[in-house]
């Protein structure tokens, strides 16, 4: 049986197949989108199907998804688990600047702290490291702002296995998101050393950006008439089942779009259905 949720950090149960709220925002995650008015009812629908992992980011609007969640949710549901990402700063909808100095980290958490109306955010996670800036310098900060208690957990996004070996000595760390799906298995690396530490990996591009064409289309569109699913579905159905650690976040504008990704939890991979997936190659 595939586990349905996942202890984040060791004291937060997620279902693993939860929300991310890139998509509520506009082209290249700036600005809004030209139906705003719906992304409200998508994050309350989320939490109606049972999602307690909602993840966003500073940067997307930049500030307006993490509005969105606080204007739509808050008051949080108890079993709710938000996180949201900083060290990025944007100044258009193609320009994004690495930002991890301490003071930096300090005001973009302290601003995130304030659009979602909480005392303590869930899981914060460095959107990138910052070459120029000591790791320990960066983690440092982040693991001073959880001993103030207002950050529960610490994440990292796209690390190499080396840097998450380097970083687990300097701060506790709850999760990974680096880019993962069907299609793009760069950081299978990471994912075993996520599996072996028990780190949470919240897979970006879930559902391969729409690459799910080719002779992966194909062996997709077979097993999902079999399951009487979606391509997608059966995509978000193989992450869950290969491995428990792997959190997917797919995002969407769209109730019925929501609907249907939620649906893939219910979609049971035989272990030959698995082996056909686990074959296939980029196109």
């Amino acid at each position: 049986m595939t586990p349905e949720t996942f202890l984040l950090g060791g004291d937060r149960p997620v279902r693993r197949l939860g929300f991310g709220t890139a998509q509520l925002t506009g082209p290249g995650y700036w600005g809004p989108r030209g139906e705003r008015s719906d992304a409200p009812a998508v994050l309350r629908r989320a939490v109606e199907r049972g999602v307690t992992l909602i993840d966003t980011a500073d940067n997307y609007g930049p500030g307006l998804a993490e509005e969105l969640v606080a204007e739509a949710l808050h008051p949080y549901p108890a079993d709710l688990v938000i996180a949201t990402k900083g060290g990025v700063v944007r100044t258009s909808d193609s320009a994004w600047h690495i930002a991890g100095r301490p003071e930096r980290l300090r005001a973009m958490c302290e601003a995130s702290l304030r659009r979602l109306r909480v005392e303590t955010i869930d899981l914060y996670q460095l959107h990138r490291l910052d070459p120029d800036v000591p790791m320990a310098e960066q983690l440092g900060a982040l693991a001073e702002l959880r001993r103030e208690g207002k950050i529960r957990h610490i994440g990292l996004d796209s690390v190499t296995p080396e840097q998450l070996t380097r970083a687990l000595p300097l701060a506790p760390i709850a999760s990974v998101q680096n880019r993962f799906n069907l299609l793009d298995r760069g950081s299978e690396a990471v994912l075993d050393l996520c599996q072996r530490r028990g780190i949470a990996f919240l897979p970006w591009f879930p559902l391969a950006n729409g690459a799910l064409t080719g002779d992966a289309a194909d062996a997709l569109d077979e097993i999902a008439r079999h399951h009487r699913a979606s391509r997608s579905q059966i995509a978000l159905a193989w992450l869950l089942h290969r491995s428990p650690v792997l959190c997917p976040t797919p995002g969407t504008g769209s109730v019925g779009h929501l609907d249907e990704n939620l649906d893939a939890a219910h979609v049971a991979l035989s272990d030959a259905e698995s082996k056909v997936l686990d074959a296939l190659q980029p196109a």
